[in-house]
């Protein structure tokens, strides 16, 4: 019986020891699973695909900088590219859900706007029943702190920037499925949708939330139920910022910024800053976060062209005392003579444009202006030695967009309307430099043409002698 009874105490010892060890791994489990989660969406058919790629791991670093209590997720179409969404996982602890595109039934709608075709795939933040609360997010957002404050908020919580339409670049949901599945079979049947997207979906599926409460966190840490508006300060439009160059949102913390404005004056842009000042601190949260080795070499290649080309053109450029010269006129090539000039005037405008759309979108703004003048002052080097002309009044441009960047970077205007007055007076004053600038170059061309140089007699061979005095 004794040596029953000792074998019978071991066991029950080593079945308890399993048992606390098999306990605690659930609780350590338990401990590393995050209930709520900051999740944006990622899909795939615009040209600016991986402008908001970029966009969205930029707002995903910041969020794990800033240390925020909630798992990150991606809700990535099927067709976003593997590199993309291992890129995502492996190096931005980002928890990717791949779904299938939900087929807009509003594309057939006047007003629809094809780039909102995909955007309904945000529904798709209701089927994460893992999490108590989400917070869907846009990409353009910049969060300035913290908001975890936000999963205490009720079922449907949102911003209204606009006074009587909610803002959906950010709102707080309790995810369900029976909503989610409601919200499907209000796509199916149609429901009232003013814009095709999701702001006009959500805004009709909840129509009520401007007569809910405003909302506010509770001290003791406790979840709200219900519908609540949230106040400006997490979805602060950028524009309030323009108009005072600093934040005055008086209701609720200034936690997020977002950029509702036109598409192609996203934060992201090179361009962004210093005309919208607020295109430098996205562009320091990535600088710090995520950095930009994708687009450095392809930089430092055009950065070398640039340089060779102005190099090659100084070297090769005419001199008009070697130039022997027919100053006789002929009419019946005149057509000739308005072609040049048109095609000098159209290649000094290319020599503006072309470097513009040659930087990688979503460089540094200091990068981007730097290679953009870069690039206009070569190829107007081309265009100087091409056609013979003046230097100074083909740089007058240059030198008007340099002068403009250095007003509106100036920091020390008191407010928006100031630098704007600022931006104003100096266009005008450059205006009178730029005509007299064209009109030199006009004038330079007149006289080229008037030689012609280029363009002798027709019928008649005319050939430069091997020497010319």
């Amino acid at each position: 019986m004794e040596p029953g009874r000792g074998i019978l105490r071991r066991l029950v010892v080593v079945l308890l020891a399993i048992s606390a060890a098999i306990g605690g791994y659930a609780a350590e489990e338990d401990r590393g699973k995050k209930r709520h989660a900051y999740a944006a969406m990622m899909y795939m058919g615009t040209p600016r695909d991986y402008e908001f790629y970029v966009a969205t791991r930029v707002m995903m670093r910041s969020l794990s900088k800033l240390g925020v209590d909630a798992d990150l997720v991606v809700i990535a179409s099927v067709d976003v590219p593997l590199r993309w969404v291992r890129t995502m996982k492996e190096e931005d602890g980002i928890k990717v859900v791949t779904v299938e595109n939900l087929k807009n039934p509003y594309e057939k709608q006047g007003n629809f706007n094809t780039r909102f075709k995909l955007t309904l795939n945000k529904l798709y933040a209701w089927s994460l029943v893992a999490y108590d609360r989400v917070v869907m997010l846009d990409s353009d957002n910049l969060f300035l702190q913290k908001t975890d404050e936000l999963f205490q908020c009720g079922q449907f919580c949102a911003v209204f920037i606009n006074p009587c339409i909610f803002h959906t670049g950010l709102f707080v949901l309790q995810p369900s499925l029976d909503v989610f599945k409601n919200m499907l079979h209000e796509l199916e049947i149609g429901r009232e949708n003013p814009d095709g997207a999701d702001q006009g979906f959500l805004a009709s599926y909840f129509p009520d939330l401007l007569d809910r409460p405003m909302y506010h966190p509770p001290v003791n840490g406790s979840k709200l139920n219900g519908l609540y508006r949230l106040p400006l300060g997490y979805q602060m439009d950028a524009s309030y910022y323009y108009l005072k160059l600093r934040w005055s949102i008086p209701c609720g913390p200034n936690s997020v910024i977002t950029f509702p404005s036109a598409p192609w004056l996203k934060p992201w842009y090179w361009w962004s800053w210093p005309v919208l000042p607020l295109g430098l601190s996205w562009h320091e949260q990535r600088r710090s976060n995520l950095g930009y080795s994708s687009e450095l070499p392809v930089m430092l290649i055009q950065a070398v062209m640039y340089l060779g080309i102005i190099a090659i053109t100084r070297l090769a450029r005419p001199s008009l005392t070697k130039l022997c010269y027919n100053r006789r006129a002929e009419k019946s090539i005149s057509i000739l003579h308005l072609m040049l000039k048109g095609l000098a005037l159209w290649s000094i405008i290319a020599a503006y444009t072309v470097p513009f759309f040659l930087i990688p979108r979503t460089v540094h703004p200091v990068l981007g202006w730097s290679l953009y003048l870069l690039g206009s002052g070569a190829l107007s080097s081309v265009v100087i030695n091409a056609f013979v002309l003046p230097p100074l009044p083909v740089l007058t441009p240059w030198l008007g967009i340099f002068g403009s960047l250095a007003v509106m970077a100036c920091p020390w205007y008191s407010d928006g309307v100031v630098r704007a007055l600022s931006v104003f007076a100096y266009a005008f004053c450059c205006a009178p430099f730029v005509w007299v600038a064209l009109m030199k170059v006009m004038s330079s061309l007149q006289n080229l043409l008037e030689r012609e140089a280029f363009f002798p007699r027709l019928g008649e061979t005319t050939e430069l002698p091997s020497k010319l005095y």
